[in-house]
């Protein structure tokens, strides 16, 4: 054979010798054996790979949990005016607790079939995990490291920042004369971070005095154990109002941080993360559309296609999501629209009178915009 050397057609030659015949086919009954148990194996491997996949998809139904249950259990704050507070009754308002009763009205048409169980900053998240609660709606800052620790942001359901509130009789007018003061803050939240971060970046001196809840760092400061108190600007209104003599105290004017607030949910359910969002989506689209209480019996019958396909008269969008067709119309009958929950919770029609801002929509001057519904 041209090019091949004599020793290479010796080899040849035993390789194909009745003894070396055998040998070769003993060895590939070997591989036979092997490549068969490996094939055994990872089927195995699959079915296992299934079998969890399975099982964590009946772990992940949040929305059949919450039907079964009868009730949504909503992570609040409890502590917070126009956020999330109960009244000496009970009776819990706010921002934050009428998205909730909004989730609510839209899986069972009933408000009212929600818990209200009070979190704080260090348990919150805690509470969410473990599936102590369904939906975490206390004024809580989306930030990367929260999307990475297995939690997911579903929206912003209000835009604020970090301010200062000092009593009046200091004589300070910037946030920038405050070097070397005492600053009262709430322990264990971006709070205490953005606080820190604020004076390290303008070379200033602090002296931070920090506690395990809000209104524990509020009374402190009430009682001269510090200079000022901070905390996001929507949660100094509230504190204003708590304090024994209000008008001694002045907010004020820098804002310090981003502070995108929202409701919260567990990563892995990715049906009950796109319900809560859209939820949030829904109330802001109706106000786009003048849909609100008073009107939205009326709505019903309207002939505008984007109308039609957010109260479900057109369409299967909420069925899409697990829901009814109708699941807009619930929740604008028995909640209302986002600007009609932010007007009586913390706007004008509060006591808090906070402007709508960064928080209008954007076809009025805000940041506040939702994708469509189609």
């Amino acid at each position: 054979m041209a090019g091949t050397s004599p020793a290479a057609t010796k080899w040849d030659a035993k390789e194909f010798s009745p003894r070396y015949g055998q040998d070769f086919r003993a060895g590939a009954n070997r591989v036979k054996i092997r490549r068969f148990k490996m094939r055994q194996i990872a089927q195995a491997l699959c079915a296992a790979a299934v079998a969890f996949a399975a099982a964590g998809s009946v772990d992940a139904a949040t929305l059949d949990t919450v039907k079964q249950r009868g009730v949504l259990n909503c992570g609040a704050n409890g502590t917070l005016p126009g956020f999330g507070l109960p009244d000496s009754q009970g009776n819990w308002t706010g921002l934050d607790v009428d998205f909730c009763r909004a989730v609510a009205a839209a899986i069972f048409n009933d408000a009212a079939k929600v818990k209200f169980i009070p979190t704080t900053a260090s348990n919150r998240f805690a509470a969410l995990q473990t599936g102590d609660i369904d939906v975490l709606a206390r004024n809580t800052t989306w930030t990367l490291s929260r999307d990475a620790q297995g939690l997911n942001a579903t929206g912003v359901n209000y835009y604020d920042g970090q301010g200062f509130i000092v009593r009046k009789a200091l004589k300070v007018n910037s946030a920038l004369e405050l070097n070397d003061a005492a600053i009262c803050v709430q322990q264990g939240t971006t709070t205490e971070l953005n606080l820190a971060d604020y004076f390290r970046a303008n070379r200033m001196r602090l002296k931070t005095v920090t506690f395990a809840t809000l209104d524990e760092a509020l009374k402190a400061y009430e009682t001269n154990r510090c200079d000022a108190f901070t905390t996001d600007a929507s949660g100094l209104y509230g504190s204003r109002l708590k304090l024994a003599k209000a008008d001694d105290h002045v907010v004020l004017p820098e804002i310090i941080s981003k502070e995108p607030l929202g409701p919260f949910v567990r990563q892995g359910d990715d049906q009950w993360f796109d319900i809560v969002k859209w939820v949030h989506f829904a109330m802001l689209n109706a106000e786009e559309l003048n849909v609100n209480q008073k009107n939205v019996e009326e709505q019903m019958k309207s002939q505008n296609p984007e109308i039609k396909r957010l109260l479900g008269t057109e369409g299967n969008f909420g069925e899409q999501l697990g829901l009814t067709k109708d699941w807009v119309y619930r929740i604008v009958k028995l909640v209302g629209n986002y600007g009609e929950v932010f007007d009586r919770n913390v706007g004008q029609g509060s006591p808090l009178k906070i402007a709508r801002g960064l928080n209008a929509l954007w076809t009025k001057g805000g940041i506040q915009y939702a994708p469509p519904i189609r």
